[in-house]
């Protein structure tokens, strides 16, 4: 079932349910897809790379937002956002622990022949192309020097 027939069937739920922070996650993520299908070029068609970017997008939104809520004593902000974070987490591939994406990140390593923290953008763009929608970005990067340094 395309991510759009399933958003859709969930809202439904949601409304029938009247659960009010699903539903406010499903209504962002609808938001997202109406977004990208009137995009120039997207010929009012998206395809699954398209999907799992936009929601790696609207997590890290997410995410970030929730670190400035949190520091600034918002909890009640905070709480909104984690309860969109549970919703968008449900059509995200199941992410990576940081064991397995060091693992990953080694393997990538030696195939580049990455030896110092200079080969950092090689091993990044090949890492990001593997790992797209696993991990994100940010921890994928600090494996990447981490292990660059050694």
């Amino acid at each position: 079932m395309a991510l759009e027939q399933q958003i859709m069937a969930e809202m439904k739920e949601a409304m029938k349910a009247k659960d009010e922070a699903t539903l406010r996650g499903l209504r962002a993520i609808k938001a997202e897809i109406i977004k990208a299908k009137t995009e120039p070029g997207a010929n009012g068609e998206i395809d699954e790379a398209t999907e799992l970017k936009f929601l790696q997008k609207m997590m890290k939104q997410r995410r970030d937002s929730l670190d400035i809520y949190e520091k600034q004593g918002r909890a009640d902000l905070a709480a909104k956002e984690k309860e969109e974070m549970a919703v968008i987490e449900k059509f995200l591939p199941k992410q990576l622990d940081e064991a397995a994406i060091k693992e990953a990140v080694a393997k990538i390593i030696a195939e580049t022949g990455a030896s110092s923290p200079a080969d950092m953008g090689k091993v990044m763009g090949a890492a990001n192309k593997q790992l797209a929608g696993q991990a994100d970005g940010k921890t994928i990067s600090a494996v990447v020097k981490e292990l660059l340094a050694k």
